[in-house]
């Protein structure tokens, strides 16, 4: 008989394409998934998920159900979360309650019903600033940008002497920086589930998932991925908004390079406590990826607009080291950045996205969250 995964969040972005990938191997699934309006409109039934998978629609927090799907289940794999960063700064109760206190129920419902493996989604947020390199040589963690610093517009991070740093990959042995509240939850989702998991016997992985994009975003939800919020500008007609100068770099990963990398952290015979970064290893600065999209959707006459501003719990760039998922995991990112903008293209011409995207700052600014 087929193992049986449950997957929550998994009728979202990363964990519909998951969750298809688990069927395709053979898997039994069943999605745990609340379907938020902010997330998924007003759709009830996402057209993008397997109808083979077994969908609850239910919350994360909601012991009974938890325990109830626990049971015969061989795998979890823990996608459900309340994402970004700007909204969860005003937010915090809401994004608390459902990121942390989620994670703890299905951690204490793991200890009456484990399983073989757990694993947990967490975030290249938590790193803040990416892992960086005096011009001596010497590999530093920047401290975070004071606002003096960026009210002059002074964007890169420096050193003591106020010179500029160069970033470089950052691996998982860089200390945290939690910058937002998001960020702090996602580290405690992590923490959480390594610190069960050891405590009783439940074999976990940690991930920490980059940009990710692809398609079946949320591109009416104007705190998710970058390429998603750009998209809904762009299927408007629209010019994407770009805060600082543009220059800041990310690292976009395709969304079923990191469903593959789920997969291998649930059956890996090694890596068991420990984090993996999950990301291409290359980087990109902001404002090219605007210009990229914009090229592939031909929309090239919607130049992005570099709004000089910045938002608090902002990084300036980060960017993964993917060595120790390579060597342990065995993960080898294989979409390349060119072709899933085209297959990204190719789907968001067939969508209808409500741009958001001013409402949203708007609602940072009127907070003090955008300066």
């Amino acid at each position: 008989m087929a193992q049986r995964v449950l997957v929550t969040g998994g009728a979202g972005f990363i964990g519909s394409h998951l969750t298809n990938l688990l069927l395709e191997r053979g898997y039994q699934v069943r999605v745990l998934d609340n379907l938020d309006p902010q997330v998924h409109g007003g759709d009830t039934s996402p057209r993008h998920l397997s109808r083979e998978a077994e969908l609850i629609v239910g919350d994360v927090r909601d012991r009974d159900t938890v325990a109830r799907l626990l049971v015969g289940t061989h795998a979890v794999i823990h996608l459900a979360a309340a994402v970004g960063v700007g909204q969860s700064m005003y937010e915090i109760a809401a994004y608390t309650n459902t990121n942390d206190l989620g994670t703890a129920v299905l951690m204490e419902a793991l200890l009456r019903h484990p399983v073989d493996r757990l694993v947990v989604a967490s975030s290249m947020s938590i790193y803040g600033e990416g892992l960086a390199r005096r011009a001596d040589g010497t590999l530093v963690e920047p401290a975070d940008r004071s606002v003096e610093q960026l009210r002059h517009g002074r964007w890169e991070p420096e050193d003591q002497d106020g010179a500029p740093l160069e970033a470089v990959p950052t691996p998982e042995t860089k200390r945290p920086a939690l910058n937002s509240i998001y960020a702090l939850n996602k580290y405690v989702q992590e923490r959480m589930g390594l610190i069960t998991g050891r405590a009783y016997g439940i074999p976990t992985v940690a991930l920490r998932f980059f940009n990710v994009f692809g398609p079946h975003q949320a591109l009416s939800n104007p705190y998710t991925g970058v390429l998603a919020i750009f998209a809904a500008r762009l299927l408007n007609q629209r010019p994407p908004l770009v805060f600082e100068d543009g220059r800041q770099r990310r690292d976009f990963v395709h969304v079923r390079d990191v469903a593959e990398a789920c997969l291998l952290a649930m059956t890996t015979d090694v890596g068991v406590g420990e984090v993996f970064n999950v990301g291409s290893g290359t980087s990109r600065s902001i404002e090219s990826v605007a210009h990229d999209l914009a090229a592939v959707m031909n929309a090239t006459d919607l130049a992005p607009h570099v709004t000089g501003k910045y938002r608090t719990g902002d990084i300036r760039h980060c960017f993964a080291d993917v060595g120790r998922s390579r060597s342990r995991l065995g993960f080898t990112p294989k979409v390349d950045f060119s072709d899933g903008l085209v297959e990204l293209a190719e789907w968001l011409s067939t969508e209808i996205a409500i741009d958001q995207v001013e409402h949203a700052t708007a609602e940072l600014a009127r907070r003090g969250l955008v300066a």
